[in-house]
């Protein structure tokens, strides 16, 4: 055995630590990739549930109705007026009412009382229920438009009005669980809309109608009563005829009773024109007298609405300027109101101006007339009296076919709205639709595809943060700082069919191919099983044999002065410790040298286990009685390699292992072997790895992926620094190779590469 007397020197600077707040891609790359299952499971369940959800969802079918809407402003004065056209911008005030117009309950109340919507069961389920047998209640009035509101608001949730942009098109579309109903009803809501529109001009040119006919029928009474007055009072003053020429009291009479006519009309002429703007609507009257003021308003309010719902899209409602373009829609919508509100009070207050103007001419001149009368009446009571009356009477009548004239105008108007003539035309009735609208599947495989992609890479990146162990060796470099000195691959996962034995589990060959004899005669072979922690010797050209010495080679190039004693521990219990430090002893010893394997953990001795050896004696007995080295050191079956098994366990290992023999004893063997590897319980849960540390060349971490913390191994880390034991670096064992990304990926493949040659 050679002697080894030289200092080592431990390595001057361990790797720094990357900080976790750094972005590192290659990581979040790998992490998917190690848990590219998870995203397929979250990505394969809400597939199955969009899926799911396409089977279930009753089916909506989709009919769709288009109209054109011009614009017309009816005249109850002129019909020419009912024809005419204004142009397209001072229509953009009007386009958006008509949109709510069609929106509105009151309309949706007209169709279903027009389609009888109530008696229908797929509308109306209620009804369908009562047709099945159940007993009908007692219905008041409000109970029954009550009941119409339901139905009309039901018609609405499924009703949806879209404007073709720039364009005087709207398309109607309605939703139902049936094709039939869905077209039905789109049809309805146009036509709806359309005799709704000729019922309101209709009820307009109506009210003219009827106060021009009021008039005229008064008129014709007043002309009848002068008439008969003119004949009774030539009866009993025997004037037969009067020539005005001869007398300027008559004269003067005339001209006063023609313009009290004058002033009759205009009076009648500016009532009709008051009442009719009282009757008007706002929106009409505000336009007619604005001068353009109130459509610019209003198309300013919509430009402003349009950019808001616009950016909408990109901002939320609560950004400042979003916030400001609300408060200048409000502002705008105000500013419309109040000139709208101001214009309509100006029109009809002018119209009342003039009206009572008109009628206080009109008793002025009726007063007038009535001084010029008397004036007459003392020169000739008699012909004045005679020419008032022929004045009277013909002025009526002047004013009778003024007012009939009037009459056949709005009667023509009437007319025109008796043959249903509108400014809606229906452009693409709504057709039967053959398939449904909604649910649609690849509408929900494209909402399940991006859904569960997003849930699946949250899934990913929130198990990814809140997993705080370590699988690669990038995460020990990165999070603890330590070189990895190698890799142990799992062996219950490589291609030979290897699994852990003792202490991991129970490992055996695969089962090569042939015959049943050739299975039969290996049943009865008088063989151990062979167990992780003897690879390298039992079969030393499997790819886990070839990473144990790979650490064999790290280890032996840590120092630059060269290694000879070695402790191997692990943070927790459970993480290969004791395998590494058999397999290490094994892979030295091969290299022809003398090595000595002490079984330092006397809490958990396994050691003696493994290599099929008495414990009777070990280190226990060294350090607490007179046993001699020379007793506790046994030969194993591999050649080269001695072991110190644990002994009976003691109360107090942290004194034993503290103790000056213990020293003694660790010099003693690194003179007489190459290389001494102790095998020492964890570091969390006992110091006993960090009392040997201080006394060996380095200390080994061993990591197993994937179970440890990084909490737990800084734990570690930390503890044996305060004891200033030497951290020669770490072994990640228990890899999952096939789950690591490239790196999983490189250590596979050397995996097949070298069980092909060991098969081979």
């Amino acid at each position: 055995m050679l002697a080894r007397n030289q200092q080592i020197s431990p390595p001057e600077v361990l790797q720094t630590v990357e900080s976790e707040e750094e972005i590192d891609l290659t990581r979040w790359i790998e992490a998917f990739r190690r848990r590219k299952k998870l995203l397929f499971v979250v990505l394969g369940a809400v597939m199955a549930m969009s899926i799911l959800f396409y089977l279930i969802t009753p089916k909506k079918y989709q009919a769709s109705t288009t109209i054109q809407i011009e614009r017309k402003m009816a005249s109850v004065v002129s019909a020419e007026s009912l024809m005419s056209v204004e142009s397209y911008a001072d229509a953009q005030s009007f386009y958006p009412t008509q949109y709510k117009l069609l929106e509105s309950r009151g309309l949706a109340e007209r169709v279903v009382q027009d389609l009888r919507l109530a008696d229908d069961p797929i509308f109306n389920p209620k009804r369908g229920e009562l047709a099945a047998g159940g007993e009908p209640e007692e219905i008041s009035v409000d109970d029954d438009e009550r009941a119409v509101g339901d139905l009309a608001k039901r018609l609405l949730d499924r009703l949806n009005v879209k404007p073709v942009r720039n364009t005087r098109l709207v398309e109607i579309a309605y939703r139902a669980p049936k094709p039939e109903l869905a077209a039905r009803v789109a049809n309805g809501v146009a036509q709806a809309y359309i005799d709704w529109g000729i019922e309101l001009r209709s009820a307009t040119v109506g009210r003219a109608s009827g106060f021009l006919s009021s008039q005229i029928e008064e008129l014709k009474q007043e002309i009848q009563d002068k008439e008969s007055e003119l004949q009774a009072y030539s009866r009993s003053t025997d004037i037969v005829a009067l020539d005005p020429n001869s007398n300027v009291v008559m004269q003067r009479l005339e001209a006063l009773n023609r313009d009290y006519t004058a002033a009759m009309s205009t009076r009648i002429e500016k009532e009709a024109e008051y009442y009719s703007l009282v009757n008007a609507p706002k929106d009409t009257v505000a336009d007619t007298f604005s001068a353009g003021l109130v459509p610019q308003l209003r198309r300013e309010l919509l430009l402003l609405q349009q950019e808001y719902a616009k950016n909408l899209n990109t901002y939320k409602p609560e950004w400042p300027a979003m916030q400001e373009l609300k408060a200048n829609i409000e502002k705008s919508r105000q500013n419309l109101d109040e000139t709208v509100d101001q214009m309509v009070d100006e029109a009809r207050k002018s119209a009342n101006t003039d009206y009572q103007t008109a009628l206080r001419r009109e008793r002025s001149l009726r007063d007038e007339l009535a001084t010029q009368k008397a004036n007459a009446m003392q020169l000739n009571s008699a012909a004045v009296e005679y020419r008032n009356l022929q004045v009277e009477v013909s002025t009526r009548r002047q004013l009778l076919d003024d007012l009939l004239r009037k009459q056949s105008e709005t009667g023509v108007a009437g007319r025109l709205q008796g043959t249903g003539s509108s400014n809606v035309v229906i452009v693409d009735r709504a057709l039967v639709p053959k398939s449904a609208f909604r649910p649609s599947l690849k509408r929900n495989i494209a909402l399940g595809l991006v859904l569960g992609l997003m849930l699946g890479i949250g899934a990913v990146l929130g198990v990814e943060l809140l997993d705080r162990s370590l699988h690669t060796p990038d995460d020990i470099e990165r999070v603890l700082g330590l070189p990895v000195l190698g890799v142990i691959p799992d062996v219950a996962q490589l291609a030979g069919g290897y699994g852990y034995g003792y202490g991991y589990g129970a490992v055996g060959k695969k089962k090569p191919r042939g015959s049943r004899k050739k299975a039969k005669d290996a049943k009865t072979a008088d063989a151990r099983p062979i167990t992780v922690e003897l690879l390298p010797h039992d079969n030393p050209r499997v790819a886990a044999a070839e990473a144990y010495r790979t650490v064999r080679t790290s280890v032996l190039l840590s120092s630059a002065g060269g290694l000879h004693s070695v402790v191997i521990t692990s943070a927790t219990p459970s993480e290969g410790k004791t395998a590494l430090s058999a397999n290490l002893a094994i892979v030295l010893a091969q290299l022809g040298q003398d090595v000595l394997l002490v079984d330092a953990d006397m809490r958990k001795a396994r050691l003696h286990e493994l290599f099929k050896v008495s414990n009777r004696k070990g280190l226990v007995n060294h350090l607490a009685s007179d046993a001699d080295a020379d007793e506790i050191i046994q030969k194993t079956d591999v050649p080269g390699l001695y072991l110190v098994p644990a002994g009976p366990a003691p109360p107090n290992p942290s004194e034993l292992l503290s103790s000056k023999k213990m020293r003694e004893f660790v010099e003693m063997v690194k003179d007489r072997f190459d290389y001494v590897v102790f095998d020492s319980p964890p570091v969390l849960a006992v110091t006993d790895a960090s009392v040997l540390g201080t006394l060996v060349d380095g200390t080994i971490l061993c990591i197993a992926a994937g179970q440890v913390t990084r909490d737990a191994a800084e734990g570690a880390i930390d503890r044996m620094s305060i004891g200033n034991v030497h951290l020669l670096g770490a072994v990640l064992n228990k890899f999952q190779a096939k789950s690591e990304g490239y790196r999983g990926y490189r250590y596979q493949r050397y995996a097949d590469v070298e069980e092909e040659k060991g098969e081979g």
